[in-house]
């Protein structure tokens, strides 16, 4: 199986669709899939629902397909860099179920590890917990939360090889590695394609499997969301 494109457009030809729901990776703006989210804003493709831990910030991000209005509904857990995020959600534009943190990184893992659904004590007694099922267990309270998938999952990665192994760096490793599991086909953009047999197994963050396609970027931006220096 062919897995390396030459670009971002290249790699998500034939995937894409109106009204689909995509999983994209990284945190805040780190270890985002910048190619991939330009890629899929010159692609006009509309009525997105995007799962995402943020919805990055007005001009990068995620939040150029807010600007274009392509995303329908976010599935987040910290919206707080993007005020056309604010405006549309405000307005009644945009839709946001909203998670704890933990909870979404958590039901991320579980629909790619199959599991279905799951109990958790975070949200209990807030509306977070609204219209969701609770139940006891050792006498406390606890949350059904439902597992997540996406018919397209786009990753970023340090290094990835010709079979779709991939080496996340730092903060990168959050919400990347459990979405490349969980979407019905994965998408990675890397820093660095290398040959198969290049990478340490034992480093392997992503095995290859979870991995349908595969290219190198070029020229990553890497913004930084909140710049603090010692004075």
């Amino acid at each position: 199986m062919q897995k390396v494109y030459k670009d971002a457009n290249s790699a998500l030809e034939g995937l894409l669709f109106d009204g689909m729901t995509i999983m994209s990776g990284g945190f805040g703006l780190c270890g985002i899939p910048e190619k991939l989210i330009a890629a899929l804003r010159d692609s006009n493709v509309r009525n997105l629902t995007v799962i995402s831990n943020n919805a990055g910030v007005d001009d990068f991000g995620l939040g150029l397909l807010l600007a274009t209005r392509q995303i329908r509904k976010m599935i987040s857990s910290y919206v707080g860099e993007n005020a056309t995020f604010e405006r549309q959600y405000l307005s009644g534009e945009l839709e946001l179920e909203f998670n704890p943190q933990g909870t979404l990184a958590e039901r991320i893992r579980a629909g790619g590890a199959g599991i279905p659904g799951f109990y958790t004590k975070t949200g209990v007694g807030t509306m977070i917990a609204d219209g969701k099922e609770l139940k006891e267990f050792d006498g406390e309270t606890y949350v059904l939360e439902h597992g997540l998938r996406a018919d397209l999952a786009i990753v970023k990665a340090w290094k990835g090889d010709h079979e779709g192994n991939l080496v996340y760096r730092k903060t990168a490793r959050n919400f990347n590695p459990m979405m490349a599991t969980a979407g019905k086909v994965t998408v990675a953009e890397v820093e660095q394609l290398v040959p198969v047999g290049a990478l340490d197994p034992d480093h392997i963050h992503t095995p290859g499997i979870f991995v349908q396609r595969i290219f190198e970027g070029q020229s990553y931006e890497k913004r930084i969301e909140k710049r603090t220096t010692r004075a």
